[in-house]
């Protein structure tokens, strides 16, 4: 999504899945986190689990710098706040300089694409970077080229699979979003042009989330659902129709045969009724047992290229699209793997192999201290505060931690926002009302987390200010009923 990174397996399986299906499969690597794992353990866990290509938000030089080495194929990124920047021809020259050729020697970092934006025609950006998107990215095509590197770093952009749409929700009736079609036909030809890759980012879960009337089956790709048919072509899930939507807008563009690269693919762990680890494993299995068949869709047979998105929960991203947004990771934000995945794709589930080396925090919780006291203003203040500076979608409906009382509701609240700070002392305060203990405060499904050493200096973005967006709905969870 807006940004919305993944998994591992045991060794042997996976070095057979890569073998014979290629380099089909990737996964997002997203640091949008208040206690972010080093890098270097990042990409140990990646080769762990015989992962051999990531793609990235930015083109941060600490993550490009454990890549040395790691014969990993790597997708950099221009965050959408940076593309006007790069209308001048000489910044986009300097950011290849210092981006892209500094990392290119033997031995060094094997990037092959550069993604210029992040969704950028998203319809919530109401057209902020429509005009800037197309000129920025045949800046940097060109900066590469004048370096030498035309031919091995190709420039593209990762579109959200919205910038094309069909009437009858049929994939022959697939083109380009009229707002934005001209913009498309220029992107488009230019790729073509230069045989760079379409990258779209294609979320089945979103189409539950957004749609109280979708079938819940046809998110997935075990076939299990009602197919829909469409000039004679049977379509069991929504993935397949929605690619071949977009290899109609293509033929419908002129370009019939320009690759495509699924950018982004995955399913979230908690923060909605349908986000659960036992849904995610069943997308997961479908999508690889689809992968490991090389069928791709019915109008692009043959194997798919994806990136799983995504790596670890990133506990600082906005939840503007949703409380999900903060749990697409296949690993938690500490490494640990989620659920057993079939990456073969032969049902042989197993265990992913989890991060070495990470450090986790004192095994101590901050929880509630006064269970007598009646409901306050006071006390809904400052649950709301500590939701408003840490992370409570696990609070939300649906989500893993629902069915807490009020009691638990409120430790859940003030231990996230001390583990968020680190487990300072002092953030365990809350006006005398909160103690720290060293029982786990965890109950059935709703996992009270232990931060982790972080590797690096917060994030700074637009992620925790976003929760406040969430408060409401926690204060009316936790007294609204009381």
């Amino acid at each position: 999504m807006a940004q919305r990174g993944a998994f591992s397996w045991v060794f042997f399986l996976l070095v057979s899945f890569f073998t014979s299906h290629g380099d089909a499969l990737g996964v997002n690597w997203g640091t949008q986190a208040s206690h972010t794992l080093h890098p270097s353990i990042v990409v140990g866990m990646l080769k762990d689990n015989g992962i051999n290509k990531v793609k990235l938000f930015d083109s941060d030089s600490w993550t490009l710098k454990a890549l040395v080495g790691s014969g990993m194929e790597v997708m950099v990124a221009i965050p959408n706040k940076d593309l006007k920047t790069y209308l001048k021809y000489k910044k986009a020259k300097k950011w290849v300089k210092d981006s892209i050729s500094k990392h290119l020697y033997d031995g060094g970092v094997d990037i092959r694409y550069v993604a210029v934006g992040n969704e950028p025609f998203l319809t919530s950006y109401n057209g902020s970077f429509v005009n800037i998107t197309f000129p920025a990215l045949t800046n940097i095509q060109k900066a590469l080229e004048e370096a030498g590197l035309g031919d091995k770093v190709k420039a593209t952009v990762a579109l959200n699979a919205d910038v094309y749409q069909s009437a009858s929700n049929k994939p022959s009736d697939g083109d380009f979003r009229g707002d934005i079609k001209d913009r498309m036909l220029e992107i488009v030809r230019f790729l073509n042009e230069k045989n760079s890759p379409f990258v779209v980012n294609i979320y089945p879960f979103l189409s539950l989330y957004q749609n109280p009337d979708f079938p819940v089956d046809y998110a997935f790709l075990d076939d299990r659902g009602e197919s829909i048919e469409d000039d004679g072509i049977e379509y069991s899930n929504v993935f397949d129709a929605n690619l071949d939507t977009l290899v109609w807008a293509l033929r419908k563009s002129e370009v019939p045969d320009l690759k495509i690269l699924v950018g982004e693919i995955g399913w979230p762990t908690d923060g909605d009724k349908f986000a659960n680890r036992t849904l995610a494993k069943r997308f997961y299995d479908g999508l690889m047992k689809k992968l490991a068949t090389g069928a791709g869709t019915p109008l692009r047979p043959g194997g798919l290229s994806v990136y799983l998105f995504g790596l670890v929960d990133e506990d600082m991203k906005s939840v503007a699209p949703g409380n999900f947004e903060r749990h697409w990771g296949i690993f938690s934000f500490d490494g640990k793997p989620k659920f057993p995945i079939d990456f073969s794709g032969k049902g042989q589930s197993k265990m992913p192999v989890a991060a070495k080396g990470v450090v986790p925090l004192e095994s101590r919780w901050c929880v509630f201290g006064k269970p007598e006291m009646k409901n306050s203003s006071k006390l809904g203040d400052l649950v709301n505060y500590a939701c408003s500076n840490a992370d409570c979608t696990a609070l939300g409906y649906g989500s893993s931690c629902n069915n807490l009382d009020r009691n638990g509701n409120i430790s859940y609240a003030f231990n996230m926002y001390f583990q968020m700070q680190s487990q300072d002392v002092q953030a365990c305060d809350f006006d005398g009302m909160a103690t720290i203990t060293t029982k786990n405060a965890s109950t059935g499904t709703c996992l009270f987390p232990i931060q982790i050493m972080s590797a690096g200096v917060r994030v700074i973005g637009d992620g925790i200010s976003a929760a406040a967006g969430f408060v409401g709905l926690v204060l009316f969870g936790i007294f609204g009923l009381m």
